[in-house]
C-alpha cells in the first residue's frame, strides 16, 4: 500500500511540473533621438528567444550589423524603445545590487554580460542565465533588451559610469521582450498527467476497497 501512495504522490508531483515559458524580442536599430517614430517604420536587425527551462533561461538568436568587437547587453528596466531607446531606462535591477558581470553574485538581474561581434557575418547569441526570469518578482517580459555601442567593462572600470552600466555608452538597438505564441512540451504533458491523476486515485482507492 506504501509504494501504491508513493506513486499516486510522484504522478501528483509530476503534474504540478513548472512549465516551460517561451518568449522573444524583435531587435531593431535604435531610432533617432527625441524623434518620433513609427514601430513599422524601424530597421529590424535580430531576433532574439528566451526560454525557461526550471531555474535556467536560454538566451538564442542572431543580430545583424554590428562593429566588430564586444557590445554591452543588457535588459532594461521599461518596454518603451523610443527616444533612441533610452525610453528603455536603467537596467533590470529589482534587487538594488551594484553593477557587475553576468557570473558575479553582485550584479543587475538585467546584467547579460557583452555581445562578441566578429569581422563579417551576423553576431550569433547564446547565453544561459540563472537570475533572469519569465516568471516571478525578476521576470524580464514586457522589458527591453539592449545593445550598446562599447564593451560593458562589467563594474570594473573605476568609474562611476562604470559601477551604473559598465560604462557601455550609446544605445544601438533595442526591442521589448514579449511572449511567444507557441506551444510547450511541458503544457501538454502537464495537462495528460492532470488527466492521469484522477484515473489514478479512482483506481487506487478501487485497490484499497477491495483489498
Amino acid at each position: 500500500m506504501q509504494k501504491i501512495f508513493c506513486f499516486a504522490a510522484f504522478a501528483v508531483a509530476m503534474a504540478c511540473a513548472d512549465e516551460v515559458i517561451s518568449a522573444r524580442a524583435y531587435v531593431f536599430r535604435a531610432p533617432p533621438k527625441g524623434s518620433e517614430y513609427d514601430v513599422r517604420s524601424l530597421e529590424t536587425i535580430g531576433v532574439i528567444d528566451f526560454h525557461q527551462v526550471g531555474g535556467v533561461v536560454k538566451v538564442n538568436g542572431s543580430v545583424e550589423g554590428l562593429t566588430p568587437g564586444k557590445h554591452g547587453f543588457h535588459v532594461h528596466q521599461k518596454g518603451d524603445i523610443s527616444n533612441a531607446c533610452l525610453a528603455t531606462g536603467p537596467h533590470f535591477n529589482p534587487t538594488n545590487k551594484a553593477h557587475g558581470a553576468p557570473t558575479d553574485s553582485e550584479r543587475h538581474v538585467g546584467d547579460l554580460g557583452n555581445l562578441e561581434s566578429p569581422t563579417n557575418g551576423p553576431t550569433d547569441i547564446v547565453i544561459e542565465d540563472k537570475f533572469i526570469s519569465l516568471n516571478g518578482a525578476y521576470s524580464i517580459l514586457g522589458r527591453a533588451i539592449v545593445i550598446h555601442e562599447k564593451a560593458d567593462d562589467l563594474g570594473k572600470g573605476g568609474t562611476e559610469a562604470s559601477k551604473v552600466s559598465g560604462d557601455a555608452g550609446a544605445r544601438i538597438a533595442c526591442g521589448v521582450i514579449g511572449i511567444l505564441d507557441e506551444t510547450d512540451t511541458k503544457s501538454a504533458f502537464k495537462t495528460s498527467a492532470f488527466l492521469f491523476v484522477p484515473t489514478t486515485i479512482v483506481s487506487l482507492l478501487m485497490a484499497f476497497i477491495y483489498a
